[in-house]
């Protein structure tokens, strides 16, 4: 009579057992910990503390001009703020920014990451060439898109197809046009510089035996470099939408929030520095942060498959 091992009793048999760190991994450990110690504490003084602070002033009524009035007001400050339609409308620019700029900026990217990735000669003049919008500082960028625009000392008004006395800053979506323009020429060489780096982790031969199955250069494009291009492509579009949500630089050097342009940011900053009332402010920059927040989870979220260094269970 032959006797079965149980699938449990097998599969506990070749299981491996679990190996205790060594005392040398302990010691490589805790220096580790010791070494990460100061600049973890810098990072927590400088983003922890002002978070905490902000939290604490969103809950109370603290208005610089009426220093001897305020107290505790618990959620009114949010309230207030959810409230209000100009919050709604600050919400909507914002995301109208994001969404269409980072679209942009993706195709851009992309098309100038492949130039750049597949040039020939001048492959370091070219890289060089193409970053030099990302090396300019935010505010001088949109100064000088706001005068290119401008009908007084603007050039735009003089080319052959736009109208001599167009008025860019005068309407709520020419604004928005010169705005998102000034956005993509400045960040898209961030976004092809992140997605060059993916493209130069994939390995040519693919693409060489792509060409030998008859494959053309769009189902190559389609099949191997996009879906082997995901980590790079989810990075990119995460760092890039949580910067552009926070749009501040090219707003307020355009157009200061008029016309109804205003962002959540220039919305936080009126509060703040304008008006003085560090509790709506403080409330209006905790809700900016927790959207920031959201968005991030749901990219990592709706894209985990693609988040580097992810592998499967």
């Amino acid at each position: 009579m032959s006797t079965s091992v149980p699938p449990q009793v097998g599969a506990a048999a070749t299981k491996p057992k679990k190996v205790g760190l060594t005392e040398r991994a302990r010691a490589e450990r805790k220096l580790a910990w010791m070494l990460c110690a100061p600049a973890v504490a810098m990072m927590l003084l400088v983003t922890a503390y002002p978070i905490i602070y902000a939290i604490i002033l969103s809950v109370r009524e603290v208005d610089l001009r009426f220093p001897d009035e305020g107290g505790f007001v618990g959620i009114d400050n949010y309230v207030t703020v959810l409230t209000s339609q100009l919050w709604w409308e600050a919400l909507f620019n914002t995301t109208f920014i994001t969404v269409v700029s980072v679209a942009i900026e993706l195709v851009l990217g992309m098309i100038l990451a492949l130039v750049m990735h597949r040039a020939i000669f001048g492959r370091g003049l070219i890289r060089t060439s193409v970053l030099i919008p990302y090396g300019i500082i935010t505010v001088v960028a949109s100064f000088a898109w706001f005068f290119a625009f401008s009908p007084d000392s603007g050039f735009v008004n003089g080319l052959p197809f736009i109208a001599d006395d167009k008025a860019w800053f005068g309407e709520r979506f020419s604004s928005f046009f010169v705005i998102i323009a000034a956005e993509v020429w400045k960040t898209t060489p961030f976004m092809a510089l992140l997605l060059l780096a993916g493209l130069t982790t994939i390995d040519e031969g693919l693409y060489e035996a792509a060409k030998v199955d008859g494959a053309s250069a769009w189902q190559r494009f389609t099949q191997i470099t996009l879906p082997l291009m995901k980590p790079a492509i989810l990075v990119a579009l995460l760092f890039r939408t949580l910067d552009a949500f926070r749009v501040f630089d090219s707003i307020f050097v355009m157009t200061r929030g008029a016309v109804d342009t205003e962002s959540v940011s220039i919305v936080g900053y009126d509060q703040l520095i304008s008006r003085l009332n560090l509790g709506l402010g403080s409330a209006v920059s905790v809700l900016i942060f927790l959207i920031v927040l959201t968005i991030a989870f749901l990219f990592v979220r709706g894209f985990g498959a693609a988040v580097p260094g992810k592998g499967d269970d």
